[in-house]
């Protein structure tokens, strides 16, 4: 398992430290280097550990086993517009988006970033990303985005951080 905090000049905080050590926890399970598990298969293996730190995690795909997240409100402050989370703090302000095969070939990793963007209190988002899919480190991949993106400094996401994580 591996991880780096974007922008790489801030450092780690305690909250994300504590999903780190979830992951850490169950990182035999869940490599990716030895195991070929989905995104949901994954995200199974980090529940209790997850619930454990007070995060909400994602039951199923229905729509009871979902976890929304408010984008736009409307009158009477209902609300309009919502995104999905794998996980999310008990505070709303660290989402959690776990990712298998589509991270880079569906670019999936992108929309995760662009519906953390718009997600109602969010200050963090972490994506796990495999360290290998097929014949490729996924995880490199998007380190680099990432990287780039940062450095670049030509594009301000609404974030304090992106944490990434490679299992």
């Amino acid at each position: 398992m591996i991880y780096q905090l974007f922008p790489r000049s801030t450092g780690m905080t305690d909250e994300l430290l504590a999903v780190i050590n979830c992951f850490k926890y169950v990182s035999t399970l869940i490599d990716s280097n030895s195991n070929e598990l989905h995104s949901n298969e994954v995200l199974s293996f980090l529940r209790k550990g997850l619930e454990k730190i007070g995060y909400s995690v994602e039951v199923n795909k229905s729509n009871e086993g979902k976890i929304m997240i408010p984008v736009l409100f409307g009158l009477n402050n209902e609300i309009n517009k919502e995104f999905f989370a794998d996980a999310v703090s008990a505070d709303g302000r660290i989402v959690i988006e776990v990712e298998a095969g589509r991270a880079v070939v569906n670019n999936q990793f992108l929309k995760d970033i662009f519906q953390a963007c718009m997600m109602y209190c969010v200050e963090y988002l972490i994506l796990a990303i495999r360290q290998k899919y097929k014949t490729r480190n996924d995880f490199n991949i998007v380190y680099n985005f990432l990287d780039t993106l940062y450095i670049s400094n030509r594009l301000q996401l609404p974030f304090k951080g992106i944490l990434q994580i490679g299992y």
